[in-house]
């Protein structure tokens, strides 16, 4: 039976290790579901109450532009690494790139995804020093803290 694998990205070189990884070690018959989480810019784009101040009104549009790139480097990320997979053989019928409004918080919207497939969750650690980690927390901890359905591999 083939492997269900989550593996959560974005644009980084961190989600870039955990795709290369994947690619590496699990068999290539594995249903593999490509994950991002994407900002809910919609809501504050499209924002025209009279409360709000004149500087976010003056440089609303300007945010949004950023969160559109934003996404589109995401999607861009999640092709990339489909292509990976690919070429190290995986089944292009078994791989998918799922990109999703952020509803709960990223790291619980990634294990609700993982769990609702009953996926084996892999991310990429966050590049910070053990203090900085420790005091600001990251992705891959909370996930790792939340998930209680699914195994979750964190790849250095």
């Amino acid at each position: 039976m083939p492997q269900k694998i989550l593996i959560a990205i974005d644009d980084s070189a961190n989600a870039l290790r955990a795709v290369e990884y994947v690619a590496e070690v699990f068999r290539n018959d594995s249903e593999v579901t490509l994950f991002s989480v994407l900002p809910d810019t919609a809501t504050m784009c499209d924002m025209n109450s009279p409360e709000l101040t004149p500087l976010f009104r003056s440089h609303q549009s300007d945010f949004c532009l950023l969160e559109d790139k934003k996404k589109s480097l995401v999607l861009e990320a999640g092709e990339r690494a489909k292509a990976l997979l690919l070429e190290a053989g995986f089944n292009p019928r078994r791989v998918q790139v799922v990109a999703e409004i952020r509803r709960q918080g990223v790291s619980r919207d990634i294990v609700n995804a993982a769990e609702s497939r009953q996926a084996l969750i892999v991310v990429g650690r966050r590049g910070l020093s053990g203090i900085k980690e420790i005091l600001l927390g990251s992705v891959s901890h909370k996930v790792l803290q939340l998930a209680r359905e699914s195994s979750v591999l964190i790849v250095n």
